[in-house]
């Protein structure tokens, strides 16, 4: 809405009638490249209160679990997904994270709790490509298409990072 100010992500969060889409994986679904999951109790409470709307945008884009693992690069002055076989699975991600944008707005959610760091579900830092666990400034494929449609996107990091955030799930 032209001229109206959204409300803040801990708004958002606080209120109990707004819907948030959460990783699935930080929901406590064994859905990461290695058949694990990164169980988040403030996440998964989110859960249990019947408010979040679960989703893996790379398992939503066809990948597998388990799976390799994979990265983002700059190639060609594009950005694309490569496994650590040097597989472009750019074709996967993008699926993936189209079917998370149509899912968030289908169903009103206005935030999203994605994984830190993933090359679907970052949020302001991800992997460098290199697969040596240097990080770079960059969201995932499928967090910068929920910021483009409009939805706030933090980490379950930023969860944790001010304990004295005002939010239900402390």
């Amino acid at each position: 809405m032209k001229g109206h100010k959204p409300k803040s992500w801990r708004a958002l969060l606080a209120d109990p009638a707004e819907k948030v889409l959460v990783s699935a994986c930080l929901a406590g679904t064994p859905c990461r490249y290695d058949g694990k999951s990164n169980a988040d109790a403030r996440v998964q409470a989110l859960a249990a209160s019947g408010r979040a709307v679960i989703v893996c945008p790379e398992v939503a884009g066809g990948l597998k679990i388990p799976r390799i693992p994979a990265e983002i690069r700059v190639a060609g002055g594009k950005r694309k997904v490569y496994n650590k076989q040097n597989r472009d699975v750019t074709a996967a991600y993008e699926r993936g994270a189209a079917h998370a944008a149509a899912l968030a707005l289908a169903c009103g959610c206005r935030l999203a709790i994605f994984k830190a760091r993933s090359p679907a579900c970052g949020c302001g830092t991800i992997y460098d490509g290199s697969f040596t666990h240097r990080l770079t400034a960059g969201n995932g494929i499928a967090a910068q298409a929920l910021m483009d449609a409009g939805v706030i996107v933090i980490t379950e990091e930023t969860l944790w990072a001010d304990p004295a955030d005002g939010s239900p799930l402390r």
